[in-house]
């Protein structure tokens, strides 16, 4: 007789805990022992006594948070598998980010997937999703409305090399996450034929680093310090979304701000952090492929950790699939957490 789900895992204040294992799956706090399905710091926190995760995000995290970020450190590999406490585990990719990955957690006929963050479409600085059988997706729900449907990724970065074409002697300033998203922005630009040097503020340096150890190609990457407004002028530029609002960005010639995001498909938020080439890149799925992803699977439970909860959960009630919301507290999205007026807005 399978295991009922909720005795092989549950929600704590901690996080997900599978109790037969004795482990947690993207813990909120520290604990004993934690499997990471990947290095953004809502998932991957310091101070576990013991961390489970692929090598690329065991990096990350070392880069993150210093190589004392953990007691112990156990990599392994997409496919591999490993039993704990009589659980089995292995981990398969999610298309997130370098690393990031399905946390598959099998015991006595019961196999529930955590998703952690996912996307369905291709991305050339990652490996693409993996679906896997299952008995219970646990999925999140960031875009978990019918509004978000992200257009080609190659239309968006292409506005990006339009805009600098008819403003070339504009620096073009892009505001985007420097995990996952800066990479991901620049192989594409790279795809596209752009192979001029691509400058970074000092807050990327490190991870574009570590992807290219890895293999990810970006191409010339310079340092934005000490070059002068007109060594930048006409130039792409790469930096936190922070650093395009404040005083760091007044170095750069009269520079058009751009923003990577999935919440650039909302107008309000565009408008609010005053970006003039809003670029809607996420790397989150979007509606239909939330919805194709729960159809491909066909999961007797879905699980939605965090997002646009109550929309993912209705859609999926009404596919026959048991549904309900874990509400879990402490996951934000990399992307930016969209409020409700915008997304009331973009519902519109």
């Amino acid at each position: 007789m399978a295991m009922p789900p909720d005795e092989l895992l549950h929600p704590t204040p901690q996080g997900l805990y599978c109790p037969r294992g004795d482990f947690y799956v993207d813990p909120v706090r520290p604990v004993d022992k934690a499997v990471i399905t990947h290095g953004h710091a809502d998932h991957a926190r310091a101070g576990h006594g013991a961390v489970l995760a692929t090598p690329e995000t065991l990096a990350i995290m070392a880069v993150r948070y210093g190589e004392d970020f953990t007691g112990q450190r156990q990599a392994l590999a997409y496919g591999e598998g490993v039993t704990i406490n009589g659980v089995d585990v292995c981990l398969v990719p999610a298309g997130h980010v370098l690393g990031s990955a399905q946390a598959v957690i099998t015991h006595k006929g019961t196999r529930i997937v955590v998703s952690g963050d996912y996307k369905r479409r291709p991305d050339p600085t990652c490996a693409l999703f993996e679906p896997v059988p299952c008995d219970v997706f646990v999925t999140e729900a960031t875009f978990a409305l019918p509004v978000f449907r992200h257009p080609p990724t190659a239309q968006e970065v292409g506005k990006l090399l339009t805009s600098l074409g008819n403003f070339p002697d504009r620096t073009h300033l892009v505001g985007a996450y420097a995990l996952g998203k800066t990479q991901r922005v620049i192989k594409h630009l790279r795809e596209q034929g752009y192979d001029r040097p691509i400058y970074l503020h000092g807050a990327m340096e490190k991870l574009c680093a570590l992807y290219q150890d890895f293999g990810v190609d970006l191409g010339e990457l310079l340092p934005v310090a000490k070059r002068s407004k007109e060594e930048l002028a006409g130039q792409i530029v790469v930096a936190p979304p922070s650093a395009t609002r404040d005083r760091w960005s007044r170095r750069f010639a009269d520079p058009v701000t751009a923003f990577a995001s999935g919440w650039m498909r909302v107008r309000a938020r565009a408008r609010q952090s005053q970006v003039e080439l809003p670029l809607i890149i996420s790397d989150h799925a979007d509606w239909d492929e939330l919805i194709a992803t729960i159809e491909e699977l066909a999961p007797e439970h879905l699980w939605v950790t965090h997002g646009r909860e109550d929309a993912l959960v209705h859609a999926a009630t009404q596919m026959g699939i048991k549904a309900k919301p874990l509400s879990l507290v402490g996951y934000d999205d990399e992307d930016g957490d969209a409020d409700t007026d915008a997304v009331a807005e973009a519902a519109s």
